[in-house]
């Protein structure tokens, strides 16, 4: 398991607060450039790379959860399930299912502890096609 040091405290800007309220309103994943887009819209001005860092900034603190699109851009979406947990993602929808894993993270401490390895993190993303694309397909 990961042995990350405690939260640390971070500001509660009022762009913070304005993106927290933008990832409040979709379950989806989206990316940066698609949440900034979507706050422009509802005349929400935070530019570009305040939205990357504080993103970042969440994904550090288990605020949200990150995957990579099948384009290889990061997406993002609020963390629905405290704690630790890995994604299911499907690669025609983008729908992810948040998974408990107990037996990777047995296999994951003891490969780390095999080549002498101590205070990992890891992130398992599995994509596929989820029940709804693999009948349509």
């Amino acid at each position: 398991m990961s042995n990350k040091p405690a939260t640390p405290v971070r500001r509660n800007t009022r762009q913070r607060a304005l993106l927290e309220e933008e990832l409040d309103r979709h379950d989806d994943f989206r990316t940066a450039q698609e949440i900034h887009q979507c706050m422009l819209s509802h005349g929400d001005t935070v530019s570009l790379a305040t939205i990357y860092r504080s993103l970042t900034q969440m994904h550090e603190d288990g605020l949200v959860d990150q995957v990579r699109t099948e384009s290889g851009e990061m997406a993002f979406r609020r963390c629905t399930d405290e704690g630790h947990h890995h994604h299911l993602v499907c690669r025609q929808c983008g729908a992810a299912e948040e998974i408990d894993a107990p037996e990777f993270e047995e296999w994951a401490d003891e490969l780390a502890a095999a080549y002498g390895f101590t205070g990992i993190d890891h992130n398992l993303e599995i994509n596929g096609y989820c029940p709804d694309c693999s009948r349509s397909r």
